[in-house]
């Protein structure tokens, strides 16, 4: 399966009778899937159907979809209110009979509120039925054309972290190498450390002397965390072959990866393995950056 970046954007739009529609679909980095429908008043029957269709296609990430819809070619029906008609004619002669005044023009009763009114025509239930299945179709062909997007950006998220994967492996085979890991060099170091030890005063104890010793020669020891850089940048070369919705596990592995470069760092007993420690943090911390777009 293919890896998917959690960023991307479609459009799709189209003619169903006297409807106009269009879809916009924005996809940003979230946890789970979060679907956001911004639908006109009166289309929420496309909603289920929509929901369905992005949990078939999408495993993570925050999507925003906006539907717009518009009636087109309709003719305007105009209507007079009988109601309010007869109210104003009634209170007009109601008038007349106390004031002297020019008897009212059609236009002008035309013209008073209420008395005419202009809407669109009726919609048929055919013609709503057709459009709200032409809108989730829609809907369905932009969620795939998102999908396809990601897949485009995973695909050069993918390349990137096995770069950086790449990056972690030398790093740790320098680590690996550093003369500095040497039996004789640690051994130098400790005994270093012991003359001090003993230079400070003339009263020691010899059993909490080998405790101390002890002590030194476990933190000089990177043994353990260099086995378990090269197992976690095996295990996220794996997943990454594997590809689908790895993000998460990829971010755990990354975590863990920022753990093992802060020990080595926090372990490190000279300038060398210092110096890889950091730089080991600095391309795990990318790495780390780079999973979090990831599905």
């Amino acid at each position: 399966m293919a890896l998917s970046s959690m960023t991307g954007f479609a459009r799709s739009h189209g003619v169903s009778g006297p409807y106009a529609w269009a879809w916009e679909l924005k996809s940003v980095n979230a946890k789970g899937l979060e679907l956001r429908l911004r639908l006109p008043p009166g289309w929420d029957a496309v909603e289920t159907p929509v929901r369905a269709k992005a949990a078939e296609l999408l495993s993570r990430g925050t999507v925003q979809g906006t539907l717009t819809v518009n009636r087109e070619g309709v003719v305007p029906v105009v209507r007079v209110n009988e109601a309010v008609l007869s109210a104003v004619i009634e209170t007009m002669r109601d008038l007349a009979e106390r004031i002297e005044a020019s008897p009212p023009t059609l236009d002008g009763i035309l013209g008073m509120k209420g008395v005419v009114e202009v809407t669109d025509q009726d919609e048929r239930e055919e013609d709503r039925l057709t459009a709200e299945a032409a809108v989730v179709a829609g809907c369905a062909s932009a969620l795939e054309a998102l999908a396809a997007m990601r897949r485009h950006e995973g695909l050069a998220l993918g390349n990137l972290l096995n770069t950086r994967l790449d990056e972690i492996a030398t790093l740790t085979a320098r680590a690996e190498a550093a003369p500095g890991r040497r039996p004789e060099a640690i051994k130098a170091r400790l005994a270093e450390q012991i003359a001090t030890i003993l230079g400070s005063s003339d009263r020691f104890d010899t059993d909490r002397l080998h405790q101390e010793a002890l002590l030194m020669a476990s933190k000089a020891d990177i043994r353990e965390e260099l086995d378990r850089l090269v197992a976690h940048v095996a295990q996220a070369r794996n997943l990454l072959k594997q590809g689908g919705a790895v993000g998460r596990r990829l971010d755990f592995l990354a975590q863990e990866l920022h753990r093992e470069s802060n020990t080595l760092c926090a372990k490190a007993n000279d300038l060398e393995l210092t110096n890889i420690g950091l730089g080991l943090k600095g391309v795990v911390e990318q790495f780390r950056e780079q999973v979090q777009n990831l599905e």
